[in-house]
């Protein structure tokens, strides 16, 4: 129980995100089902009954996943209340956010018996779950805590999830619909209804995402200057670059009215992106749950000038001071000393997870830019290298290039958290009772995992397969994941100038590993063109790490 409390935020942040997708695919697929997948399905003959009939089923384990997702979130919320607070079982369930739970759960489930069971359930009845799940949805979100205008806020989330719902939600089914037909009247006929449905999707975002930042960001200085003011503005990049390729695929569709012969594989290429960096977006929403909203934080905001000051460039710190003067090993000495002068067993100067957060001394901050330093020279070199092989230079090394991110994942196991093995005294295993030190190690799994896979495509002869795929993937996770990314500081403000660094490199990241993606996957030119954008991300990145300071 102790290391669950100890983990519970970072948990439920990773299960929301969860959550927040596996509802848009259900909702998104339903609707996708109720106003094009059916009206259409006569027309389309076989091909159209094969769509409605794969449509239902996107959408039914989507609600599945949904059911999972959710029961999970009220056994994990409401096992931290029973291990912390006097309350019993019964209690728990009977409080707003487990009824609210309950309900998404009952809507979830009829979704999945009308998706699988009722093939020719009537457009209402369907309509009417999707509006009682979101209904449900919007009672889990800032929105129900707010004591002043709570229902007009409610209805604005609710359209927000919407929007989400018909746009990111449906666009799997999309693709699933357009690999299905051969021809260009129907490729035009469905990729003209789903633009349709989009743009109400996107006028339900924008409509809402509007109202949503000025009631809780507030003003200027709550968008820069507090952790969700900087959120809200990684989520508007994500929707521009949505907006960007969602206009691209329109014009597609509309160059098939004059030629249906126009080839649909960029569509469908752009769309799978968008499904990307929408799941992206959704785990960024997920992360804003576990902030204030900026209007709420009047204190401890960070100012430009501070901004200004922490990201004027510096020259690199390329040596680290010693490991004996950080915090913790300092503290752990003395009280060392101080136990065998009592002939005690000394007491352990921090315990992962305890809810105490480590000290930290100005050793300690220089060994973190140090850390950062180096990394942005591994990452730097990569880039370089990467960009040097798509040039054609010396490719009989530079080829080699994604064995840099084997030494990088070497060095960031060994620095990236120094009281933990083989730097520190704290066991291996214990440590990932610390939050930060876990995603640390998720950073360093993804490392190792795509460098590999990577170099094997690259010399190996897996260029033609799946296995292409793996780097684009895990650079795009490793995006998403950033976002979610919590460090260990009590300071507010330095807390927020970290995050004000590290959600470029997040995005910065997704950028790289869709832009690889279509390398893969698009046809010549648009494939050439994202080759060269990719490397230019992680160029990007070097530098950023770089720059990075926390004095």
């Amino acid at each position: 129980m102790a290391l669950l409390i100890d983990l519970f935020g970072y948990l439920s942040v990773l299960l929301h995100g969860l959550t927040i997708v596996a509802q848009s695919m259900a909702l998104g697929g339903i609707l996708f089902l109720v106003f094009l997948a059916r009206p259409f399905s006569e027309e389309l003959g076989a091909t159209g009954r094969e769509i409605v009939a794969r449509t239902r089923h996107i959408a039914g384990w989507s609600a599945v996943a949904l059911i999972v997702c959710e029961a999970l979130t009220i056994a994990l919320q409401g096992a931290v209340l029973v291990g912390t607070v006097d309350l019993g079982l019964a209690d728990v369930m009977t409080a707003d956010f487990a009824e609210a739970g309950q309900i998404k759960i009952l809507a979830a489930a009829v979704l999945v018996i009308l998706a699988f069971g009722f093939p020719r359930a009537s457009k209402p009845l369907m309509i009417g779950v999707v509006l009682l799940e979101l209904v449900a949805a919007t009672l889990t979100t800032h929105a129900n805590a707010r004591l002043e205008g709570r229902v007009p806020l409610l209805i604005v989330e609710g359209l927000h999830q919407l929007g989400a719902a018909i746009w990111i939600g449906g666009i799997p089914s999309f693709i699933m619909a357009l690999g299905r037909c051969h021809e260009g009247a129907a490729w035009r006929r469905i990729g003209k209804r789903f633009s349709q449905m989009s743009m109400v999707g996107v006028a339900c975002i924008l409509v809402s995402g509007a109202t949503m930042t000025y009631l809780y960001v507030g003003d200027l200085a709550g968008f820069y200057g507090t952790a969700y003011g900087v959120m809200v503005g990684a989520k508007m990049a994500m929707f521009a670059s949505l907006l960007c390729l969602g206009a691209m695929n329109y014009l597609l569709v509309e160059r098939l009215r004059s030629n249906p012969t126009t080839p649909v594989t960029r569509l469908k290429r752009f769309a799978e992106v968008e499904i990307g960096i929408g799941f992206t977006l959704f785990f960024a929403a997920a992360s804003l749950t576990s902030v204030a909203p900026a209007i709420d934080l009047s204190t401890d905001r960070v100012t430009w000038s501070e901004i200004a000051e922490r990201n004027t460039p510096q020259i690199p710190s390329l040596s680290s001071p010693d490991h004996a003067s950080l915090a913790l090993p300092a503290l752990q000495q003395k009280l060392d000393e101080e136990a065998e002068a009592q002939k005690k067993n000394p007491p352990a100067a921090f315990v992962p997870g305890s809810g105490i957060l480590p000290p930290r001394n100005l050793d300690d901050i220089r060994w973190s830019e140090y850390n950062h330093h180096w990394s942005g020279l591994f990452v730097l070199l990569m880039g370089l290298a990467a960009l040097a092989n798509q040039a054609k230079i010396a490719t009989v090394v530079t080829r080699h290039w994604p064995l840099v991110l084997l030494g990088l994942a070497a060095f960031l196991f060994l620095r990236s958290d120094p009281e933990v093995w083989p730097l520190g005294e704290e066991g291996f295993w214990v440590s990932f009772r610390d939050v930060e030190v876990v995603q640390h190690r998720m950073f360093v799994l993804l490392t190792i995992v795509f460098g590999l896979f990577e170099w094997r495509v690259r010399v190996g002869g897996l260029a033609k397969t799946k296995a292409a795929l793996v780097f684009p993937l895990m650079s795009a996770l490793g995006g998403a994941l950033l976002l979610t990314h919590q460090h260990a500081i009590s300071n507010v403000k330095d807390q927020l100038l970290i995050e004000l660094t590290h959600t470029p490199l997040a995005l910065a990241s997704a950028a790289a590993g869709w832009t690889r993606w279509l390398e893969i996957r698009l046809d010549p030119p648009g494939n050439k063109i994202a080759g060269w954008i990719w490397p230019a991300c992680f160029i990007f990145i070097g530098f950023l790490l770089l720059s990075y300071r926390e004095i």
